[in-house]
């Protein structure tokens, strides 16, 4: 990555950071994955239970792996059958830890997020003890009209290209408004103030994590 580039997300994250510490999230920033990770795990016990949702972030940082190695009780509900998945989310729904990201996220620190079941969004609502959200600068966005176009506009459809599911934007990678059996849109939530504070912990990452 470019010095500028480094440099211009060091700034706008501390920003964005300060934002999130006044609506009582705890938040840092770190300029590289590598260093989120080395936070992160210092953040959750060993032998914590830990459980997430279907992030791409998460996912695709190795997050997961290195809490197991450490002795944390990972509950994974994609090592289960479909049909027990639900059941396994109500079982695990109370875990020490809850891991996942956010669709997108204003320069003043409030948290949008787009989702089908509704199990990723509860779960940051209200449930883990704790909840860890990994998210790249790529998702900050000014305001909250531009924070809707991006999850509608963006990560839903991008999103859907992972599923085998029916939907407009799965077709023509555009959001359609749609009402279809398998929309991923829906629910959407407004997370402004983070109750009880600092409950909810965002490292922001000064790269391009997830969509």
């Amino acid at each position: 990555m470019q010095k500028p580039i480094i440099e211009r997300n060091r700034k706008a994250g501390e920003a964005v950071v300060a934002a999130l510490r006044a609506r009582r999230f705890d938040a840092h920033y770190c300029a590289t994955m590598e260093e989120a990770l080395t936070l992160a795990e210092g953040m959750i016990p060993t032998a914590a239970s830990v459980t997430f949702g279907g992030s791409m972030t998460v996912s695709d940082s190795g997050l997961v792996d290195r809490l197991a190695a450490k002795g944390c009780a990972i509950f994974d509900r994609g090592s289960v059958p479909a049909e027990q998945r639900a059941r396994f989310v109500e079982e695990h729904f109370f875990s020490d830890w809850f891991l996942g990201s956010v669709n997108a996220m204003s320069e003043e620190g409030v948290l949008y997020n787009m989702d089908g079941n509704g199990n990723r969004v509860a779960s940051y609502i209200y449930g883990p003890k704790n909840v860890l959200l990994l998210v790249g600068m790529n998702k900050v966005v000014k305001g909250e009209e531009a924070a809707i176009a991006r999850v509608r506009g963006l990560a839903a459809p991008t999103n859907a290209q992972r599923f085998a599911i029916d939907t407009p934007c799965k077709k023509t990678g555009l959001c359609a408004d749609c009402k279809s059996p398998d929309c991923i849109c829906a629910t959407m939530t407004t997370m402004r103030v983070c109750r009880p504070a600092g409950r909810i912990r965002v490292i922001l990452v000064g790269e391009d994590w997830g969509y």
